[in-house]
């Protein structure tokens, strides 16, 4: 169960993975030794599951960003997952409910691109019944 300390590090962690221990310290009124003993104790417990950065994919030349629903045959949907999974284009893989059995974050460099994505790699895995793209045209969060 997480107390409101381990909250507090988890929020601004995840604002910021950088965030030295010493600044949590100051905010919680606690040594930079307990800092270190609950975020190792909230890694080991599974709560964080790694550190991590944020790109913006324009400044890698990726200037489209998709998060695309594939639906798949019943019984391929683990298969299709997996194969998902393995394309370095496919940046986050989803199992859902609701419209689309999976949905997928997509980098493209362009339409061209992507139509050569959905067409040539996603909709010739074999399963695969509807790929449907939603390019995203501003992230707001």
């Amino acid at each position: 169960m997480l107390d409101e300390r381990d909250k507090i590090i988890i929020e601004m962690l995840t604002k910021d993975a950088r965030t030295p221990f010493t600044e949590i310290a100051k905010v919680l009124g606690i040594s930079e030794t307990a800092v270190r003993k609950r975020v190792k104790a909230l890694e080991e417990a599974g709560v964080i599951k790694q550190y991590t950065i944020v790109v913006d994919p324009s400044k890698l030349d990726y200037n489209l960003v998709s998060i695309t629903g594939v639906d798949t045959l019943p019984e391929k949907i683990f298969e299709v997952a997996q194969k998902l999974r393995e394309f370095e284009f496919v940046k986050a893989v989803y199992l859902t409910s609701g419209d689309h059995m999976i949905m997928a974050e997509i980098w493209a460099r362009d339409g061209n691109d992507l139509s050569d994505i959905i067409s040539n790699k996603i909709g010739k895995i074999s399963g695969v019944t509807k790929v449907c793209p939603a390019i995203i045209l501003e992230k707001l969060k």
